[in-house]
Protein backbone atom coordinates (compact mmCIF):
# COMPACT_ATOMS: atom_id res chain seq x y z
CA UNK A 1 0.00 0.00 0.00
CA UNK A 2 1.30 3.50 -0.82
CA UNK A 3 -0.31 6.38 1.16
CA UNK A 4 0.30 10.33 0.29
CA UNK A 5 -1.05 13.21 2.35
CA UNK A 6 -2.37 16.18 0.88
CA UNK A 7 -3.12 19.41 2.00
CA UNK A 8 -7.00 19.35 1.57
CA UNK A 9 -9.88 17.93 -0.42
CA UNK A 10 -9.06 19.89 -4.04
CA UNK A 11 -5.53 18.70 -3.95
CA UNK A 12 -6.23 15.48 -2.99
CA UNK A 13 -8.85 15.03 -6.29
CA UNK A 14 -6.41 16.93 -8.34
CA UNK A 15 -3.55 14.06 -7.92
CA UNK A 16 -6.21 11.78 -8.39
CA UNK A 17 -6.81 12.82 -11.66
CA UNK A 18 -3.42 13.38 -12.97
CA UNK A 19 -2.68 9.65 -11.67
CA UNK A 20 -6.24 8.87 -13.37
CA UNK A 21 -4.56 10.72 -16.60
CA UNK A 22 -1.31 9.78 -16.51
CA UNK A 23 -2.57 5.27 -15.77
CA UNK A 24 -4.57 6.11 -19.05
CA UNK A 25 -1.84 7.32 -21.02
CA UNK A 26 0.86 4.35 -20.39
CA UNK A 27 -2.42 2.34 -20.66
CA UNK A 28 -3.24 3.66 -24.46
CA UNK A 29 0.37 3.20 -25.36
CA UNK A 30 1.28 -0.48 -24.58
CA UNK A 31 -2.38 -2.16 -25.06
CA UNK A 32 -4.40 0.46 -26.84
CA UNK A 33 -7.24 0.22 -24.12
CA UNK A 34 -7.61 1.87 -20.90
CA UNK A 35 -10.40 0.65 -18.46
CA UNK A 36 -11.98 2.41 -15.23
CA UNK A 37 -14.22 2.40 -12.71
CA UNK A 38 -15.40 5.02 -10.78
CA UNK A 39 -16.97 5.40 -7.39
CA UNK A 40 -19.42 8.06 -5.85
CA UNK A 41 -18.91 10.62 -3.36
CA UNK A 42 -18.43 14.65 -3.63
CA UNK A 43 -14.53 14.77 -3.85
CA UNK A 44 -14.72 12.31 -6.66
CA UNK A 45 -16.87 14.68 -8.12
CA UNK A 46 -14.40 17.18 -8.10
CA UNK A 47 -11.96 14.39 -9.04
CA UNK A 48 -13.91 13.83 -12.51
CA UNK A 49 -14.36 17.97 -12.96
CA UNK A 50 -10.20 18.08 -12.73
CA UNK A 51 -9.98 14.80 -15.11
CA UNK A 52 -11.62 15.76 -17.95
CA UNK A 53 -9.14 18.98 -18.10
CA UNK A 54 -6.54 16.60 -18.68
CA UNK A 55 -4.72 15.38 -21.66
CA UNK A 56 -6.52 11.73 -22.53
CA UNK A 57 -7.34 10.09 -25.46
CA UNK A 58 -10.78 9.55 -24.95
CA UNK A 59 -11.77 6.91 -27.56
CA UNK A 60 -9.54 4.28 -26.53
CA UNK A 61 -10.88 4.41 -22.88
CA UNK A 62 -13.91 2.60 -21.11
CA UNK A 63 -15.59 3.20 -17.91
CA UNK A 64 -17.54 1.53 -15.51
CA UNK A 65 -19.27 1.52 -12.48
CA UNK A 66 -18.04 0.94 -9.40
CA UNK A 67 -21.55 1.01 -7.52
CA UNK A 68 -25.33 2.48 -7.96
CA UNK A 69 -27.74 2.83 -6.45
CA UNK A 70 -31.41 1.53 -6.86
CA UNK A 71 -32.98 4.68 -7.71
CA UNK A 72 -34.34 6.32 -10.65
CA UNK A 73 -33.07 7.64 -13.71
CA UNK A 74 -31.45 11.23 -13.27
CA UNK A 75 -32.13 10.64 -9.40
CA UNK A 76 -29.56 13.07 -7.39
CA UNK A 77 -28.69 9.63 -5.25
CA UNK A 78 -27.67 7.63 -8.74
CA UNK A 79 -23.69 7.93 -8.93
CA UNK A 80 -24.42 8.07 -12.56
CA UNK A 81 -25.97 11.69 -12.44
CA UNK A 82 -23.02 12.71 -11.19
CA UNK A 83 -20.60 11.27 -13.42
CA UNK A 84 -22.58 12.46 -16.27
CA UNK A 85 -22.75 15.91 -14.98
CA UNK A 86 -18.94 16.03 -13.97
CA UNK A 87 -17.30 14.07 -16.45
CA UNK A 88 -19.12 12.80 -19.76
CA UNK A 89 -20.50 15.65 -20.76
CA UNK A 90 -17.11 17.80 -20.82
CA UNK A 91 -15.28 14.91 -22.72
CA UNK A 92 -15.36 13.14 -26.27
CA UNK A 93 -16.00 9.14 -24.79
CA UNK A 94 -17.80 7.34 -27.21
CA UNK A 95 -21.30 7.11 -25.89
CA UNK A 96 -21.05 3.12 -26.54
CA UNK A 97 -17.87 3.40 -24.02
CA UNK A 98 -19.50 4.04 -20.66
CA UNK A 99 -21.13 1.11 -19.19
CA UNK A 100 -23.91 2.30 -16.74
CA UNK A 101 -25.53 -0.24 -14.45
CA UNK A 102 -28.84 -1.52 -15.50
CA UNK A 103 -29.62 -0.81 -12.03
CA UNK A 104 -33.61 -0.11 -12.73
CA UNK A 105 -33.92 -3.61 -14.66
CA UNK A 106 -37.21 -5.64 -13.72
CA UNK A 107 -34.60 -8.70 -12.59
CA UNK A 108 -32.40 -7.32 -10.70
CA UNK A 109 -30.19 -10.49 -10.01
CA UNK A 110 -29.99 -11.16 -14.53
CA UNK A 111 -28.87 -7.30 -14.90
CA UNK A 112 -25.99 -8.02 -12.47
CA UNK A 113 -24.71 -11.37 -14.26
CA UNK A 114 -25.03 -8.86 -17.70
CA UNK A 115 -22.94 -6.42 -16.25
CA UNK A 116 -20.60 -9.13 -14.98
CA UNK A 117 -20.79 -10.21 -18.88
CA UNK A 118 -20.13 -6.46 -20.11
CA UNK A 119 -16.99 -6.13 -17.97
CA UNK A 120 -15.84 -9.48 -19.58
CA UNK A 121 -16.63 -8.18 -23.40
CA UNK A 122 -14.29 -5.71 -23.18
CA UNK A 123 -12.05 -6.50 -19.73
CA UNK A 124 -11.05 -10.08 -20.46
CA UNK A 125 -11.84 -13.65 -18.79
CA UNK A 126 -11.84 -12.73 -15.85
CA UNK A 127 -12.11 -9.50 -16.21
CA UNK A 128 -8.50 -6.94 -14.93
CA UNK A 129 -9.39 -3.11 -14.84
CA UNK A 130 -6.80 -0.93 -15.42
CA UNK A 131 -7.85 1.39 -12.52
CA UNK A 132 -10.47 1.22 -9.93
CA UNK A 133 -11.54 4.06 -8.09
CA UNK A 134 -12.60 3.75 -4.47
CA UNK A 135 -13.44 5.99 -1.36
CA UNK A 136 -14.39 4.64 2.14
CA UNK A 137 -16.87 5.51 4.66
CA UNK A 138 -17.01 6.20 8.16
CA UNK A 139 -17.72 1.96 8.72
CA UNK A 140 -15.43 1.39 6.82
CA UNK A 141 -17.12 0.14 3.61
CA UNK A 142 -15.84 0.81 0.11
CA UNK A 143 -17.61 0.30 -3.28
CA UNK A 144 -21.12 -0.99 -1.85
CA UNK A 145 -19.21 -3.95 0.28
CA UNK A 146 -21.00 -2.46 3.36
CA UNK A 147 -20.79 -4.23 6.91
CA UNK A 148 -22.66 -7.60 7.80
CA UNK A 149 -24.20 -7.29 4.07
CA UNK A 150 -23.65 -11.28 2.25
CA UNK A 151 -22.58 -9.19 -0.83
CA UNK A 152 -19.30 -9.46 1.32
CA UNK A 153 -19.08 -13.21 1.18
CA UNK A 154 -19.54 -13.32 -2.82
CA UNK A 155 -16.83 -15.13 -4.96
CA UNK A 156 -18.32 -16.11 -7.55
CA UNK A 157 -19.38 -13.28 -9.53
CA UNK A 158 -17.77 -9.96 -10.42
CA UNK A 159 -20.77 -8.26 -10.15
CA UNK A 160 -23.96 -8.64 -7.24
CA UNK A 161 -26.90 -6.76 -5.42
CA UNK A 162 -26.50 -5.93 -1.74
CA UNK A 163 -29.12 -5.61 0.93
CA UNK A 164 -30.60 -2.23 1.88
CA UNK A 165 -27.92 0.37 2.82
CA UNK A 166 -29.07 4.28 3.84
CA UNK A 167 -32.25 3.20 2.52
CA UNK A 168 -31.65 2.00 -1.18
CA UNK A 169 -30.15 -1.29 -2.62
CA UNK A 170 -27.21 -1.09 -4.89
CA UNK A 171 -25.52 -3.36 -7.16
CA UNK A 172 -21.80 -3.73 -7.13
CA UNK A 173 -18.45 -4.76 -7.68
CA UNK A 174 -17.43 -7.68 -5.59
CA UNK A 175 -13.85 -8.43 -3.79
CA UNK A 176 -12.61 -10.99 -6.94
CA UNK A 177 -13.22 -8.18 -9.71
CA UNK A 178 -11.94 -5.28 -7.18
CA UNK A 179 -8.88 -6.69 -6.33
CA UNK A 180 -7.61 -7.91 -10.02
CA UNK A 181 -7.50 -4.70 -10.98
CA UNK A 182 -3.69 -3.41 -11.87
CA UNK A 183 -4.26 -0.36 -9.78
CA UNK A 184 -7.05 0.52 -6.92
CA UNK A 185 -6.84 4.43 -6.45
CA UNK A 186 -8.39 5.00 -3.01
CA UNK A 187 -9.73 8.82 -2.36
CA UNK A 188 -10.22 9.76 1.24
CA UNK A 189 -11.50 12.88 2.52
CA UNK A 190 -12.68 14.38 5.37
CA UNK A 191 -12.10 13.48 9.49
CA UNK A 192 -15.04 11.38 9.58
CA UNK A 193 -12.82 8.99 7.81
CA UNK A 194 -9.61 9.24 9.80
CA UNK A 195 -10.53 6.02 12.23
CA UNK A 196 -11.12 4.02 9.33
CA UNK A 197 -8.33 5.10 7.25
CA UNK A 198 -6.56 4.83 10.22
CA UNK A 199 -7.61 0.92 10.58
CA UNK A 200 -7.31 0.54 6.43
CA UNK A 201 -3.57 1.45 6.80
CA UNK A 202 -2.90 -1.10 9.82
CA UNK A 203 -4.45 -4.16 8.13
CA UNK A 204 -7.68 -4.37 9.92
CA UNK A 205 -9.33 -7.41 7.40
CA UNK A 206 -12.43 -6.72 10.12
CA UNK A 207 -13.53 -3.70 8.06
CA UNK A 208 -14.43 -4.00 4.53
CA UNK A 209 -12.14 -1.70 3.36
CA UNK A 210 -9.37 -4.10 5.09
CA UNK A 211 -10.18 -7.12 2.60
CA UNK A 212 -9.00 -4.86 -0.26
CA UNK A 213 -5.59 -5.97 -1.96
CA UNK A 214 -3.10 -3.89 -0.52
CA UNK A 215 -0.45 -4.29 -3.00
CA UNK A 216 -1.90 -2.34 -5.47
CA UNK A 217 -4.06 0.52 -3.05
CA UNK A 218 -2.72 4.29 -3.64
CA UNK A 219 -4.25 5.91 -0.75
CA UNK A 220 -4.96 9.54 -1.59
CA UNK A 221 -5.88 11.40 1.88
CA UNK A 222 -6.02 14.97 3.32
CA UNK A 223 -5.04 15.73 5.75
CA UNK A 224 -8.17 15.77 7.82
CA UNK A 225 -8.87 12.00 7.30
CA UNK A 226 -5.10 11.55 7.93
CA UNK A 227 -5.61 12.99 11.36
CA UNK A 228 -4.76 9.40 13.44
CA UNK A 229 -2.03 8.56 11.09
CA UNK A 230 0.13 11.76 11.67
CA UNK A 231 -0.69 12.11 15.35
CA UNK A 232 0.59 8.29 15.74
CA UNK A 233 3.86 8.82 13.75
CA UNK A 234 4.34 12.57 15.80
CA UNK A 235 3.79 10.67 19.21
CA UNK A 236 0.72 12.71 20.05
CA UNK A 237 2.18 16.05 19.57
Amino acid sequence: MELRVLDDPESAARLAAATIASDARSSLAGRGRFTLAVSGGHTPWIMLRMLAQEEVAWAGVHIYQVDERIAPDADPDRNLTHIRENLLLHVPLPPDQFHAMPVNAADGESAAAEYDAELRAIAGTPPVLDLIHLGLGPDGHTASLVPGDAVLNVTSADVSLTGVYQGRRRMTLTYPAINRARRLLCLVTGSEKAQMLRRLVDGDTSIPAGRLNRERILVLADRAAAGQLMALRTGGR
